[in-house]
């Protein structure tokens, strides 16, 4: 007799309706699932099928679980692994991460601050597995839904995840700094990689009064478009943006494509670290600030202004200046993002 071949979940399966159930109740008790629109589609979209595959790091390189491992205890540790609330390792390539499903009470809180409405047209920055794309699509429709990513590998699979899940939103091949006119304007951009600055071209696309949701600094910002027009900057048209971080602190795969993009791989990517305190907040300073202060001057600063936490630091954009700064965009305390500042 032959080996047995085994079927892998599909998008309703019971074993996977249950932890799903499980994830989406653990989710909610952080207050990440407010909007029962939102609820909804964490309940609804099967993260299973978007991650048929990762990897889980191990001493000098990663182990690959999958759906269709033929040892049952290895498929249920998939399973676990798919609906458990971290971060997941999609796309490994010469020992380097460069994609991942993001850990999904920080997608709740980033869609949550993202503030979508009905008829509202989003693009999302990186495509990983198509899971967030495919929220996005629950929530308000696959036309209006856009995700675009560099590597053409990742975009075919998030494609096929999407399709095999029952949504088919805008998948494109594409330099997500570029953002993707064909499909603008938009109401909403959202990104899942971490950028060394706010890409102008983004403004451009949007419409006034938009949000952008960015991971920057290990934190993530919000930025309203048409906002930040200090001392007539950003006035007869040129793109102007302003917000501030929130309290959240988050890191992801850095933008490919982009220099000065790199960061700490060696710390959890698309989530939260398990632990945010003090020298937490001081590393976020430091990132910030790591172009235009030296580390002695951010410990300075750190400690007279007493610990500051990531939602007093805020960020405007008024054309190809953009800058950082602590409580007020022409305050004493302004940083120039990836030399593009104020003087």
């Amino acid at each position: 007799m032959g080996a047995h071949r085994y079927e892998p979940y599909g998008p309703d399966d019971p074993a996977a309706a249950e932890a799903r159930a499980a994830l989406v109740a653990e989710i909610a008790a952080t207050g990440a699932l407010g909007d029962p629109a939102w609820r909804a589609a964490f309940e609804e979209v099967p993260r299973h099928v978007f991650v048929p595959y990762y990897f889980v790091s191990r001493p000098g390189g990663y182990d690959r679980l999958w759906s269709g491992d033929p040892e049952p205890a290895r498929r249920a540790r998939w399973l676990r692994g798919a609906y458990a609330d971290g971060p997941l390792a999609i796309r490994v390539r010469d020992g380097e991460l460069i994609s991942s499903s993001s850990q999904p009470s920080l997608m709740a809180t980033m869609l949550a601050e993202l503030d979508v409405r009905d008829g509202d047209r989003v693009l999302e920055i990186g495509a990983g597995s198509g899971y967030n794309a495919a929220l996005l699509a629950h929530r308000l429709g696959d036309a209006l839904v856009t995700t675009v990513d560099l590597d053409p590998e990742i975009t075919e699979s998030a494609r096929s995840h999407l399709a095999a899940a029952g949504y088919r939103p805008a998948v494109v091949t594409g330099d997500g700094a570029r953002g993707c006119p064909r499909r603008a304007p938009f109401d909403r951009i959202i990104a899942t990689c971490t950028l060394p600055s706010v890409p102008v071209s983004w403004l451009a696309q949007c419409r006034p009064g938009a949000l952008i949701l960015a991971p920057l600094a290990t934190g993530l910002i919000v930025l309203r478009v048409g906002a930040g027009d200090h001392d007539g900057v950003g006035a007869g048209g040129t793109p102007c943006a302003e917000g501030h971080f929130l309290p959240t602190p988050a890191y992801f795969v850095p933008l490919r494509g982009v220099p000065g993009a790199d960061q700490d791989t060696r710390r959890p990517v698309g989530g939260k670290p398990a632990q945010a305190g003090g020298n937490e907040l001081f590393r976020f300073l430091l990132t910030l600030t790591a172009n235009s202060l030296d580390p002695h001057e951010a410990l300075a600063l750190w400690r007279r202004e007493r610990r500051p936490g990531r939602e007093r630091f805020g960020v405007t954009v008024a054309g190809d200046r953009q800058w950082a700064w602590l409580d007020d965009p022409t305050g004493p305390y302004t940083w120039p993002l990836n030399g593009r500042g104020t003087s």
